[in-house]
Parts: C-alpha cells; sequence; structure tokens
C-alpha cells in the first residue's frame, strides 16, 4: 500500500536567522513527508536505532548558489546515491542573510560508521573528483559546510 504525503509551505516573513534558528524553523512535516517517500526495503536495511540523519548546511561564495544547485542536479544527488547516501530533501532559504547564497539538505545513512565509509567512498571516487574540479575551474563554490548527524528520538513518528 502506498500513501501520498501532501505538504503546504506557506512563505514566511521571517528575521535573519542563526545556524539553530534555522534547524528549529524546518518544518517536521516537510521533512517527514520526503522521508515517508523512502521504499521499504531502504528502510530494512538499518535498524531504527542506528539509522541516522545527516543535516547539512553549505554556505557559498557570493554568486556561486546556482554553480552549486547545478552541481547536485546533474552529478552530486547520483553520485550520493551510488555510494549508500540517500538524498532525503534539499531546501534553499527564501529570506536573507541567507537567501541566494545557502543550500540546506537532509541525507541518510543506516549507521554512523556506515556514514563514514559512504563519505569516504564519495570522496575518492574519480567521477565525484572530476566534477568538483570541473564546476570550480573558475573558483571555489563552497565557503563552509556545516553538518549535524541525528538520531530519531523516541516519540517521531514512525516512518
Amino acid at each position: 500500500m502506498f500513501c501520498e504525503v501532501k505538504v503546504v509551505v506557506k512563505k514566511l516573513q521571517c528575521p535573519p536567522m542563526d545556524r539553530r534558528t534555522l534547524l528549529q524553523s524546518i518544518p517536521a512535516a516537510a521533512m517527514l513527508g520526503t522521508l515517508a517517500a523512502a521504499s521499504p526495503q531502504e528502510h530494512k536495511t538499518a535498524s531504527p536505532s542506528t539509522m541516522v540523519y545527516e543535516l547539512r548546511i553549505y554556505h557559498t561564495f557570493e554568486g556561486k548558489l546556482d554553480d552549486l544547485l547545478a552541481r547536485f542536479r546533474d552529478h552530486t544527488m547520483k553520485l550520493f546515491e551510488k555510494h549508500g547516501i540517500k538524498n532525503i530533501a534539499y531546501w534553499t532559504p527564501t529570506d536573507d542573510p541567507l537567501k541566494g547564497k545557502t543550500l540546506v539538505y537532509i541525507l541518510s545513512h543506516p549507521s554512523r560508521e556506515a556514514a563514514t565509509a559512504n563519505w569516504d567512498a564519495f570522496r575518492n571516487d574519480p567521477e565525484w573528483v572530476s566534477v568538483r574540479n570541473k564546476s570550480e575551474a573558475n573558483g571555489k563554490i563552497v565557503e563552509k559546510v556545516d553538518s549535524t548527524f541525528m538520531t530519531m528520538t523516541d516519540f517521531s513518528p514512525k516512518i
């Protein structure tokens, strides 16, 4: 049986946000809607107690967000999947000071150990090295990356 989850997003006017405020402002329904779309087979490979989610925030150099989005759209997402990194959802902030220079996304891994192995395999993939080098031919794209690993709480809705 398949369920369809629809998420309605309203545009809100928010003051500038620091990382903590940004993390707290990501609507749980939006995250859960995309998590629920994962196939049952993917969730059988990891128990709920070992599954980890990774929140990543990329801060780009001025004028480089479109280059980063193109790299993810055209290459990075496929390479993540190739190396066992599950794409959950991607966002770009709509308000300053993060608007136009920030990518926020969530990934999942079967365990914290698997995450380390997945990232090592990804970083050492010759295809990734080539894609990164080509996309940065006119200069670096990403100024700073924030990464936070998370586990589900005991009161989270079942996915």
